[in-house]
This record gives C-alpha cells, sequence and structure tokens, in this order.
C-alpha cells in the first residue's frame, strides 16, 4: 500500500483533517462566509448514476493582507462527496479533485454553472491564467482567472520518483475529500475579487472516461 503524504490537505474516504487554524488576532478582523455548496446528480454511459455533493462549505475572508489592497488572504473549508449507485461498479475507479477559480476584475460565475458532465481528462475547471496548489499563491492582473487545487499528494513511482497528484483515488460506491482553514493567497488584483469552488471527478470504467464537475456559489474577496 502506497503512504501518501498531503500538502495543504489530506484526502481519504470519508475522512476529513484540519489543515490550518487561525489565530484569535487574525479572525477579529476576518469576515466569515457561510456558502451553500451544491449537489447534481447524472447518468453516466455505463449505466451507474453518480451524484457529487458540496457541503460543509464556507470562507474566511481577509481583505487586506499587509495592509495593502494588492493582498488577500482567505481560508476556506468544505467537503467533496460522490456517490455511485446502479450498473457493475465492481471495475470502476474514480477520483476527486477539488479546487478554486479565482477572478481578479473578471465574471466568474458564468460557465457550467449547475455542473457538466463532459469528456475532460484534466483537472481545470475553466482555463486559468495561472494555476496553484496547497500552498502557493496566485498573482492575478485585471481580466485574469487562477486555479486554485486544494490537494498536492506526494508518492513515489514505479521508480521511486516523487510523483504529485491534485487528485484522491477510491472504488466502492462512495469517496470524499474534505478540508479546513486551506489557505487561498491572492497577490496583485487592485480591483474586486472573486471566487467559486468546483469538484471534478473522473470515473473510468469498461465503457471508457467520464468527467463531471460541481460548480459551487461564486463569493467576493473583496
Amino acid at each position: 500500500m502506497i503512504n501518501r503524504r498531503s500538502r495543504g490537505a489530506l484526502a481519504g474516504l470519508a475522512a476529513a483533517t484540519t489543515i490550518g487554524l487561525l489565530s484569535a488576532g487574525a479572525a477579529d478582523a476576518d469576515t466569515f462566509v457561510p456558502l451553500p455548496g451544491g449537489e447534481l446528480t447524472r447518468d453516466l454511459p455505463n449505466g451507474m448514476t453518480i451524484t457529487v455533493r458540496l457541503v460543509g462549505e464556507s470562507a474566511t475572508i481577509n481583505p487586506s493582507l499587509g495592509n495593502t489592497p494588492l493582498h488577500r488572504n482567505t481560508w476556506v473549508s468544505g467537503s467533496a462527496q460522490v456517490e455511485l449507485t446502479g450498473g457493475d461498479r465492481s471495475s470502476v475507479g474514480a477520483k476527486i479533485a477539488p479546487g478554486y477559480i479565482v477572478g481578479c476584475q473578471v465574471d466568474i460565475s458564468g460557465g457550467a454553472a449547475k455542473g457538466s458532465l463532459n469528456g475532460r481528462t484534466d483537472w481545470e475547471g475553466q482555463n486559468p491564467s495561472v494555476s496553484t496548489s496547497a500552498g502557493g499563491s496566485l498573482r492575478l492582473g485585471p481580466g485574469q482567472t487562477g486555479r486554485h487545487m486544494i490537494l498536492d499528494l506526494e508518492a513515489p513511482d514505479d521508480y521511486g520518483n516523487e510523483e504529485h497528484s491534485k487528485a484522491n483515488s477510491f472504488r466502492g460506491p462512495t469517496g470524499s475529500v474534505s478540508w479546513a482553514d486551506a489557505t487561498i493567497a491572492l497577490e496583485g488584483c487592485a480591483g474586486y475579487a472573486q471566487a467559486r469552488a468546483f469538484v471534478i471527478v473522473k470515473v473510468r470504467g469498461a465503457q471508457g472516461v467520464s468527467v463531471v464537475t460541481l460548480w459551487g456559489q461564486p463569493f467576493s474577496l473583496g
């Protein structure tokens, strides 16, 4: 069994791990935003039905990190849950990749706002200008979007070299990834900024690969 380490989040079947805690001083000046999450259900080509849920979603926003309007720091929490029903699941494997799209002076509310089912095989929710993962920061200018992935799982490959994955794999009818106070750092955006969560699930079976994307509600970063 491969022992995987995660920077920024730990993923597992029905497992939740606290990533970080806000200091009392920082929390006094921050804005807590409860978010509705979301749910979608789609029929897959192999006769199965997939349900993807985003639950317990929230954000705690520091609109001016370092006392400048160019820096923002946000702590996000949530749980991505996947359920597969029907069909033959004996040879089916799936991956869950949660993340956030961040936009600087750009509307990120369009696109697949109610979820989508398509044949994408990467982990991109949109076409971001830059991309980062757990522990990294985004630097965006006006009109740019960035992608921040929650997971950065490490495991050795067949040759002993370190590999990184932005998705958690599971087999069986259910899987989940949970995160608490994961940091999204934004730099360089002088105007308004927004973010929204996404959960991408890739299901591989005898009939091929299906990719389902669930979008959360956009929220302001100030």
